[in-house]
């Protein structure tokens, strides 16, 4: 049997800008892309953490240390400049591999430079932090 697993995240990335007139895609700072083992081409899911969208693309590289996180063609109308976004990729692998398996997470600064090295585990739930429980609508 094989999974599907996150290999990698970047984590609270702002969106630097939009180019509607493009075929579509995220573009990422080359330093951003090698810290989260991306590739050019390689398909990405990019959630938005202003508006609640998610989008299916693929990464196009911007040169090192620009800092940008542009969405282009369609996936422009899903944010705006300074949104907070965050981009995952997948991989498959066999059971076995998956169960040891931590993907990269790489977490930025204001200026979408990776802040923690080029990989730090996704500790989240092992350290049994959990996101707040949705309270709207309860009485």
């Amino acid at each position: 049997m094989t999974r599907v697993m996150l290999k990698s995240k970047i984590h609270r990335a702002r969106l630097t800008g939009t180019e509607l007139q493009y075929a579509g895609s995220i573009t990422l700072d080359a330093a951003l892309m090698r810290a989260a083992d991306l590739l050019a081409g390689e398909q990405v899911h990019v959630l938005n953490l202003n508006n609640g969208s998610r989008i299916v693309t693929y990464v196009i590289e911007a040169p090192a240390a620009s800092g940008t996180v542009l969405l282009n063609g369609p996936a422009a109308r899903t944010g705006q400049a300074g949104d907070e976004v965050i981009v995952l990729s997948y991989t498959d692998m066999p059971d076995e591999q998956a169960r040891s398996f931590r993907p990269r997470v790489v977490l930025v600064d204001e200026a979408n430079r990776p802040r923690s090295g080029p990989s730090a585990p996704d500790t989240s739930a092992a350290e049994g932090r959990r996101p707040p429980a949705r309270t709207e609508g309860r009485t």
